[in-house]
């Protein structure tokens, strides 16, 4: 029996929620990773109070939605950009995102409960199958991993553990770390393994980030310009020459820098119809090579893109963003939904924007070759994965004016860290609204500019580190070894009992 077993079932479910609510507090911008290592601590005991599959699976849905509705609360924000036409959805899609992803947790709690495992054994078991459900989570209908567990370690030495397991596998670790713990001290027994998967975890974080090389700069600046365009100015037609010029001015500022980056559509024209745009960019730039954000067309579909102009101001690279975030770039069955006045929140057109080819390197010139992201590809590891070949550096281009001022702008930044780290490759990020960024192959930020402010930063270009272990394997033998592990534990289920 657990400490919580006698009490009433609504009052387990409450707990649950208030216990995911809490772990959220380890996600940026708070970085309280405590708070989330407490939290599925204390949740081992609240799911083996479950006396049935349901309850568990309840239980988990629970704790998954409080998580999410604390953990992505900034997706109202895109919402009241635009309030008259879209403020009505803000509450609803908070909601549904939440109690939706939730759903693969309810899923994992409840195929855990039907193992026929119990205590420690049990929370071992439930510890894998909830890492595979957060995997799956990632990639299912084009995958959403924002909040990962992995995500609380990002300002902490723990985080050099993505460059071994990825992001899946630390928080696999970060669950078998947790919840056999919870489940041993509830029931004063059974502590021996659960202590050596703490301790040996916390090892591991500690040990490995003790061993990574240090990381030196290339002689190469890099000059980052954030024109903080609120998002409800953006393309109004009194405010888009102001933020123009802004970058015109931030470009041509001496001393030269090696290569400028402007933020995701940083151009207000579609490419067809901006060379008088490019031109000014090219004169600004004054012989130095420029990404920058840009939407085309060709025939009937539109592409968000990034293009390079080399140091004679002539376009030399293109890249079409491959990975749409859903109702923002494009709506399913988006002509249908049209006529009902429903498109994505940042087109009008029908289905939205086309999808590009897929991950592409772009030559940067002295610099080496650069792997484009656009936005919301950075949450994705699977879109670093799947490049043509190893680039010399990452650069993600975003406007985050979309994710408003509070947390997701800086979850968002906490995504591109954890890539880096994934890599072992710097990291450099143009951000509209901020925070524009230079990041390191360890992860860390070694300049920024504020989320908010206007201006732009020249910073040195980190070296590349040596190809990671996990850059070179990937999820999938990461994945094979949970569904192994797990497979394992079930066939001997009844056997483990602490």
């Amino acid at each position: 029996m657990t400490p919580v077993g006698g009490w009433p079932f609504w009052l387990i479910f409450l707990s649950a929620a208030v216990l995911g609510g809490v772990a959220a507090f380890g996600l940026a911008p708070f970085g309280y990773w405590w708070a989330t290592v407490i939290a599925l601590t204390l949740l081992a005991p609240v799911y083996l109070s479950s006396k049935s599959r349901g309850q568990a699976a309840w239980i988990g849905w629970a704790f998954a939605t409080g998580y999410f509705v604390h953990a992505l609360s900034w997706i109202v924000e895109p919402f009241l950009v635009d309030a008259p036409r879209y403020g009505w959805m803000a509450p609803f899609a908070l909601v549904f995102m939440a109690g939706g992803l939730a759903l693969f947790w309810a899923l994992a709690f409840w195929v855990a409960r039907k193992s026929g495992a119990s205590g420690v054994g049990q929370t071992v078991l439930l510890a894998l199958i909830i890492a595979l459900a957060e995997a799956a989570r990632g990639y299912v209908l084009t995958g959403f991993p924002w909040a990962g567990l992995a995500q609380v370690w990002v300002d902490t030495p723990v985080a050099q553990v993505l460059a071994l397991t990825g992001p899946y596998g630390l928080g696999a670790l970060t669950l078998l770390a947790t919840l056999p713990l919870g489940a041993a001290l509830s029931r004063r027994k059974g502590i021996f393994l659960p202590l050596c998967l703490s301790v040996g975890f916390a090892g591991l974080g500690l040990g490995y980030a003790a061993m990574r090389p240090d990381v030196t700069n290339t002689e190469h600046i890099v000059r980052l310009i954030q024109p903080n365009a609120p998002q409800h100015q953006k393309w109004d037609p009194d405010y888009a020459p102001l933020f123009f010029a802004r970058q015109i001015e931030f470009s041509a500022l001496q001393p030269r820098p090696d290569l400028i980056v402007w933020p995701e559509t940083s151009v207000p024209a579609w490419l067809g119809s901006a060379q008088p745009y490019l031109d000014a960019i090219a004169e600004a730039a004054q012989g130095t090579p420029v990404f920058l954000g840009i939407q085309r067309g060709d025939g009937p579909r539109i592409y968000n893109s990034m293009i390079y102009l080399n140091e004679d101001g002539q376009q030399q690279g293109l890249y079409d963003k491959h990975h749409l975030a859903p109702f923002g770039e494009y709506v399913p069955f988006g002509d249908v939904m049209a006529r009902f006045g429903i498109h994505g929140m940042a087109t009008t057109t029908g289905n939205g924007f086309s999808a590009g080819p897929g991950a592409e390197l772009i030559e940067a010139g002295k610099l080496g070759l650069a792997l484009p992201l656009i936005c919301y590809e950075a949450v994705f590891t699977q879109d670093v994965l799947s490049a043509p070949g190893r680039a010399d550096f990452l650069m993600q281009i975003t406007n985050d004016a979309w994710f408003g001022t509070r947390s997701g702008p800086y979850q968002h930044l906490a995504q591109a860290q954890m890539r880096a780290v994934e890599q072992g490759l710097p990291m450099m990020r143009a951000a509209n609204t901020g925070v524009s960024a230079m990041i390191d192959p360890l992860g860390r930020i070694t300049k920024a500019l504020p989320l908010g402010e206007a201006g732009f930063i020249d910073a040195l270009l980190p070296a590349p580190l040596a190809r990671t272990l996990y850059a070179r394997i990937g999820d999938y033998p990461v994945f094979f070894v949970l569904f192994g592990l797990t497979a394992l534990l079930w066939r001997n289920a009844r056997r483990v009992d602490a």
